[in-house]
């Protein structure tokens, strides 16, 4: 369990305790339960995993450093080596109850097996075009991770599954619509394992490739659809937090981060509507309006709802939008001055308006009383 995680709940038990909610045995009981829940990802792991990555840069270095020296047997008896030396590593700190450093050893193990089908290529003459090389290694790897339960090697083959794509995108200059077969199947492996960073990931990975097809599609000029897709997105999200909590509980509350992706990715077309495709006057102003709408009313709700995440997006995108705004209306005839006059007024409108609102609560809240 992160510790970050750990530490909040720890602070709120604190306040638990002293507004009288949570006796100190019940605290004492939740706290060690936290302690003992999960995997602690401190420094010795991560010094781990930097240490795999190093050695298996070594042993790539090596062999190369000795590749024409050897005959062919002597090369695949050497990758084969580092391989399996890295899967007895993990199961040697497995039984240890290693589990992290056992991570680390897989993770060595998957670039190990990753350069081995690269240099294998190289010595047999294998044709072929560099994403199928990558195809395999990310199979391998998903696998492996799978097999072992390894989250550092889930994370690797969801890297490796972004790499075929670009590979993939670059050779053919058309959407690489597998993409989604290989982000399917990792994310079903993230899901498998609870594991919610690697599920972060896997929605970063998507929200690139929503965001690339408007780059990609009718000869670049579909950002209109991006933001469709993000918003849609957005308001499922919303739905979902909203009219069935309890299924969002049970999930684990994915519907805030989920808002929060489809936040950028909608913000990430409207950005390019309006700054990329080069709209005239008119357009310009209705998109930027838009644009600020949406931020504002995002950033509202994220903070009803306390969704941190989808609130710093949305300060993000209101600093990007009124700064590119600026320096795009200088010199024109909307004029600079004029632009910031009418987005203060949109912003003092929102602003009376989420104060009147806040003031029918109270008085709600007060009638019931």
């Amino acid at each position: 369990m992160w510790s970050p995680y750990k530490r909040r709940i720890k602070r709120d038990l604190e306040r638990w305790q002293s507004n009288g909610w949570v006796s100190a045995e019940g605290r004492a009981a939740i706290a060690d339960d936290v302690d003992s829940s999960g995997r602690e990802f401190g420094l010795a792991p991560a010094l781990g995993i930097l240490a795999s990555i190093l050695f298996g840069f070594a042993a790539i270095s090596f062999v190369a450093a000795h590749w024409e020296d050897m005959p062919r047997l002597g090369r695949l008896l050497l990758l084969l080596a580092c391989v399996w030396s890295g899967y007895g590593a993990a199961g040697w700190l497995t039984a240890r109850d290693h589990p992290l450093l056992a991570d680390a050893a897989v993770l060595f193990a998957c670039g190990m097996f990753g350069a081995s089908i690269m240099l294998i290529s190289q010595m047999y003459n294998i044709g072929g075009n560099p994403s199928d090389g990558v195809l395999m290694w990310w199979v391998g790897t998903l696998l492996a991770g799978a097999v072992l339960r390894s989250n550092p090697a889930l994370a690797l083959a969801m890297i490796l599954v972004c790499v075929w794509s670009f590979f993939e995108t670059s050779e053919r200059s058309d959407v690489h619509w597998p993409f989604l077969i290989g982000w399917a199947l990792v994310t079903a492996a993230f899901i498998w394992q609870r594991w919610r960073p690697g599920l972060h990931l896997s929605a970063l990975a998507l929200s690139a490739f929503v965001v690339s097809l408007g780059y990609q599609l009718d000869g670049g000029h579909q950002h209109g659809l991006v933001a469709m897709i993000g918003i849609l997105a957005a308001v499922a999200a919303i739905a979902a937090e909203k009219l069935r909590p309890d299924l969002d509980a049970a999930q684990g509350h994915i519907a805030a981060p989920i808002f929060a992706y489809a936040l950028a990715v909608a913000l990430a077309g409207l950005f390019a509507l309006q700054f990329l495709e080069v709209p005239r006057l008119g357009n310009l102003i209705a998109l930027a309006t838009a644009s600020l709408v949406l931020i504002l009313g995002a950033i509202a709700y994220a903070l009803s709802t306390g969704n941190r995440g989808a609130l710093w997006i949305g300060y993000l995108g209101f600093s990007a939008e009124i700064l590119t705004l600026y320096g795009v209306t200088i010199g024109t005839i909307l004029g600079t001055s004029l632009f910031f006059l009418i987005a203060a007024i949109i912003v003092s409108l929102l602003a009376y308006a989420a104060l009147q609102l806040a003031r029918r609560s109270a008085s709600g809240a007060g009638g019931l009383a």
